[in-house]
């Protein structure tokens, strides 16, 4: 428990927002400034738990049902992916469903999946609240010294 305290206080004194995996009773007892909730989490005991005002519950989904289910448990922006083709999976949804399924939600969406330096002028066209890259920030991340 002294790591997760020194992790929450290194990210409030560096104005960094914290978030943990599907352990509401941690967030809650650790001051973090939300929870995540994975796509595969179908659990929706999160609705009826009164949080502090800038506590955010932000979930994933992959299709039309994901994001239902996200609507339900709370979620304040819910992540859609993969946009664009990536190697862990076979399918991807493309800006054309990605955008369809933007429409079906009143939530903020985040792009997730497969943005490159190929793709990312394509992000133009994506109607989403902003994107998120893993391994492409990953892969050119600067080096801390």
């Amino acid at each position: 428990m002294i790591e997760i305290k020194n992790i929450v206080k290194f990210c409030k004194k560096n104005k960094r927002k914290i978030y943990i995996s599907n352990h509401l009773k941690i967030a809650l007892n650790h001051d973090f400034n939300g929870l995540y909730i994975p796509a595969f989490n179908k659990n929706l005991n999160f609705k009826n738990i009164s949080f502090k005002k800038k506590f955010k519950i932000i979930g994933s989904a992959h299709n039309l049902k994901e994001i239902k289910i996200k609507e339900k448990q709370g979620c304040d922006e819910i992540f859609i992916s993969p946009l664009f083709k990536i190697i862990k999976k076979k399918g991807f949804l493309n800006i054309s469903r990605f955008n369809y399924l933007c429409s079906l939600t009143k939530k903020n969406i985040i792009a997730l999946g497969g943005i490159n330096e190929k793709n990312f002028n394509q992000l133009n066209s994506v109607n989403s609240n902003g994107f998120a890259s893993i391994s492409w920030i990953k892969k050119n991340r600067p080096i801390i010294k």
